[in-house]
């Protein structure tokens, strides 16, 4: 199924879409407890062969030889430590998928291919084979079936791959890996128990988790630990060299952590905040951007912003005038 036929099928289950490609559904006077999300503005990354796994090996961040235990974050630099992309990868019969953005893939996957040289690698866009699926709920409300014990393990289905995320705001999470001919099926049978609901209510629940990403608008913007990648796990200091491991482990090992993504919220603006935007102290000096954004259920907007800490310290953080109403991550920062 085409992501065209996608988009098809679920504006014959109510969707609307954005510019974005992002799907709305009309909200019910009180959220529901169960939900099921469209997450198709994600692309997937498929890397196979005999040498994958030593080939990513030294590209990313974290220990990609580790990924077939559990999902993980996982970093993709430049040489100079600035992040191309921040993927969530998993693995399915001894094929590694890359998730993050798809606007990012063409141009991750061409890059990616320029480094296989002679290793035995197949580095493939496989976004439009798989239908990615959001599901969250209350614990008393519908389970989410098979969902695994801990966060980012993952179990096979009769739907698919299921992947429990990190928990938000009450609520258990999953993202179900569908293969693209059995995604119209899969809706039809979720949606009995799970109420279709926005793209933009899940953005709120990952930036609530303090789930950061990467953007066209953002890309070779932040060091790892910028956006907090060594606090989710994403960076393993032991495993030897990748693409940019000098910067990312000098960072670490020096202490001088100065900038750190933080959890806020922004009121309501004439203008709708956007990843990449620029934020400014008390003395209207830059005091970083914008990671993420998503707008709130009671209006205005929940973000990520990466911050210079000493500024955040010494008073407001203000985007377009508006103060940040910073609020408590889900996890320690190291």
């Amino acid at each position: 199924m085409s992501s065209i036929a996608w988009q098809q099928f679920l504006i014959s289950q109510g969707a609307q879409f954005n510019a974005q490609a992002e799907a709305s559904f009309a909200a019910p006077d009180i959220p529901a407890p169960a939900q099921l999300f469209d997450l198709s503005t994600l692309g997937i990354i498929a890397v196979s062969g005999a040498d994958a796994h030593t080939f990513l090996q030294g590209q990313f961040t974290n220990d990609i030889k580790q990924v077939g235990q559990a999902a993980q974050f996982t970093g993709y630099c430049t040489a100079k430590g600035r992040l191309l992309a921040l993927f969530y990868a998993f693995s399915m019969n001894d094929v590694i998928y890359l998730q993050c953005p798809r606007t990012l893939i063409p141009d991750l996957v061409k890059r990616l291919r320029m480094f296989v040289l002679r290793s035995k690698v197949v580095v493939e866009d496989v976004s439009e084979q798989f239908v990615i699926l959001g599901l969250a709920s209350t614990e008393s409300a519908a389970p989410i079936q098979h969902l695994p014990l801990h966060p980012h393990e993952t179990s096979q289905t009769a739907l698919g791959t299921v992947i429990r995320l990190t928990d938000s705001h009450g609520k258990q999470r999953a993202q179900l890996i569908v293969p693209a001919e059995q995604a119209e099926q899969a809706w039809k049978t979720l949606s009995a128990s799970f109420s279709p609901a926005s793209s933009s209510t899940w953005e709120v629940l990952d930036i609530q988790a303090g789930i950061p990403q990467v953007y066209p608008a953002t890309k070779e913007q932040f060091v790892p630990q910028m956006i907090n990648l060594d606090a989710l796990n994403g960076i393993n200091f032991k495993k030897g060299c990748y693409t940019g491991q000098e910067i990312v482990a000098r960072t670490h090992y020096l202490g001088k952590v100065k900038r750190r993504t933080l959890l806020a919220q922004i009121v309501a603006g004439d203008q709708a905040p956007q990843a990449g935007d620029v934020m400014h102290d008390a003395n209207q000096q830059e005091a970083g951007q914008l990671v993420r954004v998503a707008p709130a259920a009671d209006q205005g907007y929940w973000v990520l912003a990466e911050c210079r800490l000493e500024a955040k310290e010494a008073g407001a953080i203000t985007w377009q005038g508006q103060p940040l109403l910073f609020k408590e991550l889900p996890y320690a920062l190291p």
